[in-house]
């Protein structure tokens, strides 16, 4: 299981990884989401030098042919999953863009770092791989990402996405914070937030190339 090496090898190396071999053995005995080659598509995607915006999911869809990689994205044609679909709606009501596609992977070419706090699932199972090693991981990522010398917007949607507030150095980094975009929540606090011209606002006023949503 191969970790990108586009400028990433200089956090993965400080991080135990050795729980990887966990989850390579998993992939060989049932299904998991998403497949092995879209794993660490977020940072494929995404150098490490190229790193503007952090938006945090949970954990990959664990339904057949959705999960991409990339949090909230989609890889099945033709569906976007309800809460991408809140996340469009809202992306729509805040800069008028009208958005079909799925699939996030020209947000990710941009500098937006998609992942989950939970990197893979067993099919029809969520949040089955919770406390396998991914938030350790994931952690050590959004604190480093965060002591690095260049500002970065971190996009926190949902309790889960608040509790990593507490590991982001706020020196020179910038929290845009909502509920969730799923169903229950969309109505308590992400419908209305405009995190999209947020996003663009700051990055304009730091002489940073705004993301073409």
């Amino acid at each position: 299981m191969n970790l990108p090496n586009n400028g990433w090898e200089q956090i993965f190396d400080e991080i135990d990884v050795s729980f990887l071999n966990k989850i390579e053995k998993l992939y060989d005995e049932g299904r998991i989401f998403p497949d092995k080659n879209d794993l660490f598509k977020a940072f494929k995607l995404c150098d490490y030098s190229e790193v503007k915006v952090v938006i945090l999911g949970q954990d990959p869809y664990h339904t057949e042919g959705v999960a991409d990689g990339l949090c909230f994205s989609s890889k099945k044609k033709g569906y976007i999953p309800p809460s991408l679909k809140n996340i469009f709606r809202e992306l729509e009501s805040d800069l008028k863009i009208n958005r079909t596609n799925g699939s996030l992977e020209d947000w990710a070419k941009q500098g937006i770092l998609l992942i989950n706090t939970v990197l893979t699932v067993e099919a029809n199972k969520p949040l089955s791989h919770k406390n396998m090693g991914w938030e350790i991981f994931v952690d050590k990522i959004i604190e480093k990402l965060s002591l690095d010398s260049r500002p970065i917007i971190f996009v926190l949607w949902g309790e889960n996405a608040k509790n990593k507030k507490n590991i982001i150095s706020y020196s020179n980094n910038y929290i845009i914070e909502s509920s969730h975009p799923s169903f229950f929540s969309y109505k308590k606090g992400f419908e209305g937030s405009k995190p999209f011209s947020k996003i663009n606002e700051i990055l304009k006023n730091i002489n940073q190339k705004e993301i073409e949503w």
